[in-house]
């Protein structure tokens, strides 16, 4: 039986989506709003539209390699790491 991508906290959507477009901005990958990778800041994507569904209207994430967005799931796997282990009291 397929579990799929169940959210244990569906709150956490919208900051997982925002965390993708910070690290992919902090790594040189061009997604996001526009989608050009020149001066792709994405400090503002939420409100200029771009973190909706992880496609924006300029390009998306297809056009990545494997790698480019296996590290950005990696970045930020090791990003929810530590908030847990910061967080974390017994």
């Amino acid at each position: 039986m397929a579990r799929g991508n169940r959210k244990i906290v569906p709150e956490s959507r919208q900051v997982l989506q925002q965390w993708k477009y910070e690290i992919a901005a902090e790594f040189g990958l061009p997604v996001g709003y526009g989608a050009t990778g020149v001066g792709a800041d994405t400090e503002f994507a939420g409100e200029l539209g771009a973190l909706g569904g992880g496609q924006s209207s300029g390009g998306g994430w297809g056009h990545l390699t494997a790698r480019e967005n296996g590290s950005v799931g990696g970045e930020i796997t090791k990003r929810l790491i530590a908030h847990a282990e910061q967080n974390f009291i017994l």
